[in-house]
C-alpha cells in the first residue's frame, strides 16, 4: 500500500462533507477566484477509496498529481491509473470522476475554470460496482 508521507507538498486540509465524494477525502483550499484569475486552485487528498461523483467543469479543470496513486475516468472510456508527477487536462463539459486507487491514497492539485459563477457541476456517485471493475 502506498501512503502518505511527512513531506507533502501541501497540508491534508478539511474533511470533505459536501456529499458529492465517496471516502475520505480533503481540501486544502490554495487560491480563491479573483480579479485576475478566472479559476480555483485547491489541493485534495484523497484515502485509500475515496473519489469525487461523476461531474463536469463548464470551462475545463487542470489536475496535477502531487503524491500517491489513483484513477481518472471520462465517461464511456476505460479508466486510466494517474500517479504523482502526471498532469491532466479536462475539457469543458466531459463527464468524468478521479481519485485514489483501493490499495493508495492520492493527492492531487485542482485547477478549475469558472464560467460565471459556476466550475463544477456534480453527478451521481461513481458506484461500488464501478470503482470495483477499475481496481480488477
Amino acid at each position: 500500500m502506498i501512503t502518505a508521507n511527512n513531506t507533502a507538498l501541501f497540508p491534508k486540509g478539511n474533511k470533505l462533507t459536501n456529499g458529492y465524494f465517496t471516502g475520505d477525502a480533503f481540501l486544502k483550499p490554495l487560491l480563491a477566484k479573483d480579479v485576475n484569475n478566472g479559476f480555483a486552485m485547491g489541493s485534495v487528498t484523497f484515502e485509500p477509496g475515496a473519489r469525487t461523483n461523476w461531474h463536469i467543469h463548464p470551462k475545463g479543470q487542470v489536475l496535477v498529481v502531487t503524491e500517491g496513486q489513483g484513477w481518472y475516468q471520462e465517461k464511456g472510456k476505460p479508466a486510466r491509473v494517474i500517479k504523482k508527477g502526471d498532469v491532466i487536462n479536462i475539457p469543458e463539459n466531459l463527464e468524468h470522476w478521479h481519485g485514489a486507487s483501493s490499495e493508495s491514497m492520492m493527492s492531487h492539485i485542482a485547477i478549475t475554470n469558472y464560467k460565471g459563477e459556476e466550475n463544477v457541476v456534480w453527478l451521481k456517485p461513481v458506484t461500488g460496482d464501478e470503482y470495483t471493475a477499475v481496481n480488477k
